[in-house]
């Protein structure tokens, strides 16, 4: 009988051991890599540029030809509820669908285990007013940033996707072009929008020094058709500046979801 006990309470013991050595030991102060991938899909289609058809609530058959928009101001919540915002000077990424290199960014930040993370879709009010020595990599609008900016608004583009559509007017193409930060030329239309997601679901990333931890992400564009106020490419082939540009921002917060963790 106690040798029988002296085989339990060994392998309680070793059961015990394994367990802890399962668990990382997290070092608040040493700061590690967590990538986040955006990976931009239609419904239950991967994205596509030009060559890919799809088709909206309206009914409407698209294809897209360039899709591109900017997550800034990340801030991540560990599961014991500590809060980490990555300093400005190194959250602002811009995702680009034809360059695969833009799709993962990486943020370095303190090891840990985290239960959500959200980000900005668009650049803030104080980094678009701040001097054009401030606004550089992708936010600098006479290099990388060329393509996502109105001088004629002196303004970010927060999200831009063009196409082309049978429903279209202007020779069959239409485009979005969404901006607007609460300043300079209207400071009635603000289309910044926060994203927060619940990580605790499908997987809570464990960020460690020496090891990969990705977040992954699915984006799906046509979410920014069919939300709130379904989008008709008929009645609405180009926006930009101008009050409808609120409708579209208002769907495409619901385009982001978190598909898996990969620790």
């Amino acid at each position: 009988m106690k040798h029988i006990l002296s085989i339990l309470s060994i392998s309680a013991i070793l059961f015990t051991s394994c367990k802890k050595d399962d668990t990382p030991a997290y070092n608040p102060n040493v700061k590690a890599d967590l990538s986040v991938e955006f990976d931009n899909i239609a419904g239950s289609s991967d994205l596509q540029l030009n060559t890919g058809s799809y088709v909206n609530a309206a009914g409407e058959t698209f294809s897209v030809s360039k899709l591109k928009y900017y997550v800034s101001n990340f801030v991540l919540t560990k599961t014991d509820g500590t809060i980490y915002t990555v300093p400005q000077n190194e959250s602002y990424f811009l995702i680009d669908e034809s360059d695969e290199d833009t799709h993962e960014p990486t943020l370095s930040i303190p090891e840990g285990e985290y239960k959500s993370i959200s980000f900005v879709l668009g650049v803030d009010s104080l980094r678009s007013t701040k001097d054009i020595s401030e606004r550089t990599g992708v936010l600098d609008p006479t290099a990388a940033g060329g393509d996502m900016y109105w001088g004629w608004n002196s303004g970010y583009i927060f999200f831009k996707m063009e196409g082309t559509s049978p429903a279209a007017g202007m020779g069959g193409s239409f485009m979005y072009h969404i901006g607007g930060f609460g300043g300079y030329s209207s400071a009635t239309l603000n289309n910044i929008k926060t994203i927060t997601l619940d990580l605790t679901a499908r997987g809570v990333p464990q960020v460690k020094s020496g090891k990969a931890t990705n977040i992954h992400l699915m984006v799906d564009v046509l979410k920014m058709f069919n939300g709130p106020t379904n989008v008709s490419i008929a009645a609405n082939s180009m926006v930009m500046f101008d009050p409808y540009s609120s409708t579209i921002a208002n769907n495409y917060t619901a385009m982001f979801k978190h598909d898996h963790t990969e620790n």
